[in-house]
C-alpha cells in the first residue's frame, strides 16, 4: 500500500530532517532513541497538536515522561477530526505514514480488530490533510525509533458512545504495553486569563478520569477544546484499561511564545499510568 505523505511538514514542523532532529532534541531533552525494556501495561498521554513553535515544549514534556517509563509496544494516536470528514470514529488504513524522519508502520492487526469492534471501514481520506495525528509522529520517531501506530480520528461523542468504543478498545489493548495518546488543544482564542480559568476546570475533571464531568464542564462553560470527542474516547479507554488519575506535566498558552494575550490557545500535557504502578 502507498505511504501517506506528510501534510504539514514545513508548516507545523520543519521539513528538513536535520533541522527537525535538532528541534526535537531541544524540545524533548532526551537521548535518541529509547532502548531497553518494553512497557508491560498500557499508558495514557494527552498532548497538544499546534505548530511546534507554539506547543512543542508542552508536547515534549509529555513524550519525555513517556520515554522515562519505557518503550511502548505501539501507540494508538487518538486525534481531533478538524475537517469533519468520515464518521464519528475513523481508522487509517494499514500501510505506512511518512515523515521527514522516515516511515512508521500502521499496525494491521490492531487496526482490523478495532475496525471490527467499532464497525467502521478504515480509510485514509479523513487523514489526508489532518495534522492532529501527524504532528505526534516525529516525537515518537525521535524518542523510540521504530514502533507501530494506529491513527484514529474522533468527532464529538456522547459519554455513552465513548464508553462503548472505549470498552472495545480496552479489550483489544488488554495485557499489551501500548500507549494511548490523545491529541488536542484546549481553549481557543479567548483572553489568557479566561482560557487559563476554563482550561483549569476542564483539566480537573480530565485528570480525575471523570468523563461525564469533563463533558459537563465543557458544555456548561462553553470551553472551545477542539478534541472533546478524542478526550472522551481517551478517558473511557483509560478507565477501562485500569489507568489511574493523571498528572499534569505542563500547561501553557500561545501567549507564552509571543502571541497576543487577548486571544490565546491553551496547551496541556498529562500522563496517566496503570493504578498498579502507584501501589
Amino acid at each position: 500500500m502507498e505511504k501517506r505523505q506528510p501534510a504539514v511538514a514545513g508548516t507545523f514542523y520543519p521539513r528538513e530532517p536535520g533541522v527537525l532532529r535538532n528541534l526535537l532534541s531541544s524540545l524533548l531533552g532526551i537521548p535518541s532513541p529509547r532502548g531497553g525494556a518494553l512497557l508491560s501495561a498500557p499508558v495514557g498521554l494527552v498532548v497538544p497538536h499546534a505548530g511546534y513553535m507554539y506547543s512543542g515544549r508542552v508536547a515534549g514534556a509529555g513524550f519525555r515522561a513517556l520515554w522515562n517509563l519505557g518503550k511502548p509496544q505501539g501507540v494508538v494516536i487518538v486525534g481531533t477530526n478538524h475537517s469533519g470528514q468520515g464518521g464519528a470514529l475513523c481508522l487509517a488504513e494499514p500501510g505506512a505514514w511518512e515523515t521527514p524522519l522516515g516511515a512508521v508502520e500502521v499496525d494491521a492487526d490492531l487496526t482490523q480488530e478495532l475496525a471490527t469492534l467499532w464497525r467502521v471501514r478504515p480509510s485514509n481520506q479523513p487523514f489526508a490533510r489532518e495534522h492532529s495525528v501527524e504532528v505526534q509522529i516525529p516525537f515518537l520517531q525521535y524518542a523510540f525509533a521504530d514502533l507501530p501506530i494506529v491513527p484514529v480520528l474522533v468527532r464529538d461523542l456522547s459519554w455513552g458512545q465513548a464508553e462503548r468504543a472505549g470498552a472495545a478498545m480496552a479489550g483489544a489493548l488488554a495485557g499489551k504495553g501500548w500507549a494511548i495518546v490523545a491529541s488536542t488543544d484546549f481553549t481557543h482564542y479567548e483572553p489568557e486569563a479566561v482560557a487559563r480559568e476554563k482550561d483549569g476546570q476542564a483539566l480537573k475533571a480530565l485528570l480525575a478520569l471523570d468523563g461525564p464531568g469533563f463533558l459537563e464542564v465543557v458544555g456548561r462553560h462553553d470551553i472551545s477544546i477542539c478534541g472533546v470527542g478524542a478526550l472522551a474516547l481517551f478517558l473511557a479507554t483509560a478507565r477501562a484499561v485500569g489507568l489511574g488519575k493523571g498528572s499534569l506535566l505542563a500547561y501553557s498558552t500561545s501567549a507564552d511564545t509571543g502571541g497576543p494575550r487577548s486571544a490565546v490557545v491553551g496547551y496541556a500535557a498529562a500522563l496517566f499510568e496503570a493504578e498498579a504502578r502507584h501501589a
